[in-house]
Formats: C-alpha cells, sequence, structure tokens
C-alpha cells in the first residue's frame, strides 16, 4: 500500500515473477481488477504466455481510470486524485474491502455462509491510485485470443459487453463475482477445460 502503488507496480509485480521465477507456458489468469494488469503483462511477457483467461474481470481501454470507466466517479474528479496522489497527499487507500463487506450484508455472496465469512474476514484495501491512475496498456493491445468467464451475478456485465465487442470467446458461469472462492472446483475445471491444460492431478 502506498499513495505511489498502481498499476504500473502490479504490472512490475507479476512481469519479475516471470522473470525471476523462469516460467513458461503460462496460463495467465486475470480476476477482477486483474484485467487492468493482464495487458501489460502480455506486452512484456507475451512469449511465456500460452493462453489468456479473463475471469469475470476489467476490461479496459488505454487510457481509462478504473473509478470512471466502471462509472464510480467522474473522470475529471479521479484526474484531479491522481495528481494530489503523485505530490504526495490524499488516500492512501480506496476502502474497496469495507464496501465489498458492506454490500455482502444487502446482498450475500452465492456460497456457504462460512466461505462467505473467511473471504470477508481476509479482504485487504486496493490502493487509491490504482483506481485513480490512468491504464497505459488497454485490452484492446491483446493481439491474441482471449477466454471470458463471464460470472451471472455480477457489477461486470458492461464488461462482458466489452469482451464481446473484441471478439473474445464467452463461457458463463452461474456464479457471481467471487466465484474462484464461491466454486473453486467448477472454477479450476473450467480453467483447466479452457486453457486445454488437462484435469486436476
Amino acid at each position: 500500500m502506498g499513495r505511489d502503488v498502481g498499476n504500473a507496480t502490479h504490472v512490475r509485480d507479476i512481469v519479475n515473477v516471470f522473470k525471476y521465477e523462469d516460467l513458461r507456458d503460462v496460463v495467465l489468469v486475470a480476476h477482477s481488477y486483474a484485467g487492468t494488469v493482464a495487458p501489460g503483462v502480455i506486452a512484456e511477457v507475451g512469449d511465456r504466455i500460452a493462453s489468456i483467461i479473463y475471469l469475470d474481470a476489467i476490461v479496459p481501454r488505454s487510457g481509462e481510470r478504473i473509478g470512471s470507466l466502471m462509472g464510480y466517479v467522474p473522470e475529471d474528479q479521479l484526474a484531479a486524485l491522481d495528481a494530489m496522489l503523485e505530490a504526495g497527499e490524499g488516500p492512501v487507500g480506496s476502502g474497496v474491502h469495507e464496501m465489498q463487506r458492506a454490500a455482502a450484508k444487502e446482498h450475500p455472496h452465492l456460497m456457504d455462509p462460512a466461505r462467505e465469512k473467511w473471504l470477508l474476514d481476509n479482504l485487504s484495501d486496493q490502493p487509491m491510485k490504482a483506481t485513480a491512475c490512468v491504464i497505459p496498456v488497454g485490452a484492446e493491445a491483446i493481439d491474441r485470443p482471449v477466454d471470458y468467464i463471464a460470472a451471472a451475478v455480477t457489477v461486470m456485465t458492461a464488461m462482458h459487453d466489452r469482451a464481446r465487442e473484441l471478439g473474445w470467446t464467452i463461457h458463463d458461469h452461474p456464479g457471481d463475482h467471487a466465484l474462484l472462492v464461491g466454486d473453486p472446483e467448477g472454477t479450476t475445471d473450467l480453467i483447466l477445460k479452457i486453457s486445454g491444460a488437462g484435469a486436476p492431478a
């Protein structure tokens, strides 16, 4: 967490894992916010990636900011907030973890209550910079096939439409946005089937 931790930091984190772990033939799976990070990773280490799967993830265009593309905050306000963060001022975190906890009280996740409690207990905040900064490399820059797993109950419906517009292959899942926690076995099986990686060991 920090006022300088945004898209570029997260792209660098993943690229460094590829390089220092010498990873190749990777199935890159991007869930939720990670959809804004994946295009930058693919641009740098795409030759090490065998297949790309978006798991109910954000589908950004180059130059967009998460807060405005998701319809949460007007673009001009986000630009001003980003400038404030660049100057070393403003909120460090976005408070998204608390927003998720509050939302779950009104609309519980499609999973066992004990599992949902574990999920909500372990949520952590996201840097405000990641929400406010410009995403330099968007999904339109990905020049390879992408499979998109679309949850049935989610705030990502508009992102599903963007994936279709890009010609990506859509796979429907009956769960909600937290499908990887609510249905880990079904999600894993679907990822393995899509990627051609075979059955789990």
